[in-house]
């Protein structure tokens, strides 16, 4: 792990542990330095926080007030930190289920989220299941049980209805229109391939991980090439091949072939 970022989670989990005392029972880290694919510079640190109750309003305020980046600087883009209940955390629903929701740092917008009803919806609920099923497999434990033991994983038809969530709600992002390079266009290829292998293969990868398999698979190996290279300087998709493999992707997912991988 990063030196700085290995600093950051520990500093990050006693300011927690000074909140909550016994009642934070699980500390994980998760998306890219879970996956092994964390990126100076561009990547967020993901954390997943287990409390053994509800937390109480004073409580989440009490966390925000110590977590955000002015309290605690984050030496990534920033910090993505999600709070479950353990009861949340291994209930394997596709429910968000949160207790709260912080983003925070020097590059990108602070955010909290106090209860899933302040969550809007046009935002994705899809996220947190998505990023359990994730913690399940690959959870970095900072503090408490195996991620494995901690975390339920997905039924199969849950996967697939929030995966094929989160492609529309990333088709329905807005792109420069024709063959213009597209800033983000990459994140949305990457993001699908990622998204076809666990259906494929039953396993979570990094974007680039999942676009590097299946580019050795024939899939668009041109397009997920220049949407690797695009995250360390190069030239990003345009926003319409971008979402024309979205939608090959959307719908192998919500057709699957038996016995077939070839459908992008």
């Amino acid at each position: 792990m990063d030196t700085d970022v290995r600093r950051y989670l520990d500093q990050l989990v006693a300011a927690a542990r000074a909140v909550l005392g016994e009642d934070l029972t699980g500390a994980y880290a998760a998306g890219s330095v879970a996956l092994d694919a964390y990126q100076p510079g561009r990547s967020d640190v993901d954390v997943a926080l287990v409390s053994a109750r509800p937390l109480a309003g004073a409580e989440k305020s009490a966390l925000v007030a110590a977590l955000r980046h002015e309290t605690l600087p984050c030496p990534a883009r920033g910090l993505e930190l999600v709070a479950y209940t353990a009861a949340a955390a291994r209930s394997g629903t596709p429910e968000p289920g949160f207790e709260l929701e912080l983003n925070t740092g020097a590059g990108m917008p602070f955010r909290q989220t106090l209860s899933v009803t302040g969550r809007p919806a046009e935002d994705g609920l899809f996220w947190y299941a998505l990023d359990r099923s994730i913690l399940h497999q690959h959870g970095r434990t900072l503090i408490g049980p195996p991620a494995a033991d901690t975390f339920a994983d997905l039924a199969p038809d849950d996967l697939r209805r929030l995966l094929l969530d989160a492609l529309t709600w990333w088709l329905a992002r807005p792109f420069p229109p024709g063959d213009t390079p597209a800033p983000g266009a990459e994140d949305a290829v990457l993001g699908a391939c990622r998204s076809l292998v666990r259906v494929r293969d039953g396993v979570w990868l990094s974007k680039v991980d999942a676009g590097r398999r299946l580019a050795e698979l024939g899939y668009a190996p041109e397009l997920i090439g220049r949407a690797i290279a695009a995250r360390t300087g190069g030239s990003p998709p345009g926003g319409a091949e971008a979402s024309a493999f979205q939608r090959q992707v959307l719908a192998e997912i919500d057709t699957p072939v038996a016995g077939s991988g070839r459908g992008c």
